[in-house]
């Protein structure tokens, strides 16, 4: 069964909704600077893409914010902009009619700081009830399921930056089942103290100061990568439910493929498996593939087998390749999902956005694109990789005939 995608919903550092998102995705509008969200000058790495402008308060009811995260909070609003923008009403749907399934890397961090804070200056009785799940993995599938009263399928991925991949993977596979339309993708915030810390101890992270120097994937000044926050949400749907309705297609979700690396040392890195079982699951060939969104981990060693990867499938310099999370950061969880919902623009626009700051190294032969190029696009593949050796590689395929 088909599973194809009828609604985007983007919380990034350079936009909150699709349209602003993507014209500054285009233009290569860097959303990184210093961190505001707390005092960062006692950390070695004080940059990240924060979102700015977001009110909670202006788009949920007031009962919820108290028993949420900032991550969750932005899941809710992006969730709501995902069924607008996908025409689907959640209240008129059939019991049991759609589900949720998200990933997450961190959960909710800063709420959860909150609360420590509360018990260690205060005492337990002003540490918050609803501690006990709003810094949780699950709970933005929880809550966005309880919103909109989505009682199908729901669950939560856990695979670090490889998991907004994972997670659409699964509700692809739930749409298979018969489940007709499913939310999927990933929400992460966790820029405040407890969360930098985190993200420190596990490498990575630049220390650059300038923001226009510090995430520079496939350079040979490459030193790190930049956090960040948001990510995109996604209905999916099957065709046949998708064609009943008459809803607008972005296009399918054709192939995906996981693997986890061998323990250093012991063997090769599974990320080129990854890839071409991903190309046989879509049925395509590497020949077929029009533009690559790397995972751009921005580290020598992580860049090198990523290049190293896409040569050894598609050959040297045989397919453009983009990581326009350069303008965001590495939104953990939420920025595969976030290149997902880019790749759809991109094929509907036929225009590949740029890697904005690098200059490609000659140690890499790939066809990195730094400025956005006019391109005919039918298929795209995703990759995402995280901490521990998770790979996940996505194709997706523009609308055709079939699915229209």
């Amino acid at each position: 069964m088909t599973a194809v995608v009828t609604g985007l919903g983007v919380a990034a550092p350079t936009g909150l909704d699709v349209t602003e998102y993507w014209s500054a995705t285009l233009e290569g509008r860097s959303g990184i600077g210093r961190v505001t969200r707390f005092d960062p000058q006692s950390y070695p790495a004080q940059l990240a893409g924060e979102i700015s402008g977001f009110v909670a308060a202006d788009h949920l009811p007031g009962r919820l914010l108290p028993q949420t995260d900032r991550m969750t909070q932005l899941a809710l609003v992006t969730a709501d902009r995902a069924f607008v923008d996908a025409e689907v009403v959640p209240a008129e749907l059939p019991d049991y009619a759609a589900g949720v399934i998200t990933a997450s890397s961190s959960g909710g961090f800063e709420f959860g700081q909150n609360e420590l804070r509360a018990l260690w200056s205060k005492g337990s009785e002003y540490v918050s009830a609803y501690q006990s799940f709003a810094w949780f993995y699950a709970v933005n599938s929880g809550q966005i399921s309880i919103r909109n009263g989505l009682r199908g399928p729901s669950s939560v991925v856990v695979s670090d930056q490889a998991g907004g991949l994972d997670a659409v993977a699964q509700a692809r596979r739930q749409i298979r089942k018969g489940t007709p339309i499913i939310l999927t993708g990933a929400i992460d915030a966790s820029i405040c103290p407890w969360g930098w810390v985190a993200q420190w101890a596990g490498g990575g992270l630049s220390t650059v100061k300038d923001p226009s120097r510090a995430y520079l994937p496939f350079d040979e000044d490459a030193s790190g990568y930049v956090p960040g926050e948001g990510g995109a949400l996604l209905v999916l749907e099957s065709l046949a439910h998708a064609k009943q309705r008459g809803a607008r297609v972005y296009g399918e979700i054709a192939g995906h493929a996981s693997t986890v690396d061998p323990r250093p040392g012991t063997g090769e890195p599974g990320l080129r498996r990854a890839i071409e079982i991903a190309l046989a699951d879509a049925g395509i060939a590497p020949a077929d593939v029009d533009v690559v969104f790397a995972d751009a981990a921005g580290t020598a060693e992580a860049d090198r087998i990523e290049a190293d990867a896409l040569a050894a499938v598609f050959g040297p310099r045989a397919v453009p390749v983009t990581a326009p999370k350069t303008t965001t950061g590495r939104l953990y969880s939420g920025g595969a999902p976030l290149d997902l919902a880019t790749a759809f623009l991109a094929i509907r626009d036929q225009i590949i956005p740029p890697t904005i700051g690098t200059t490609l190294s000659d140690d890499y032969s790939i066809d990195l694109v730094t400025d956005s190029r006019s391109a005919l696009l039918h298929n795209a593949l995703v990759i995402a990789r995280g901490a521990g050796g998770f790979n996940s590689v996505m194709v997706v395929r523009g609308p055709s005939r079939e699915l229209n």
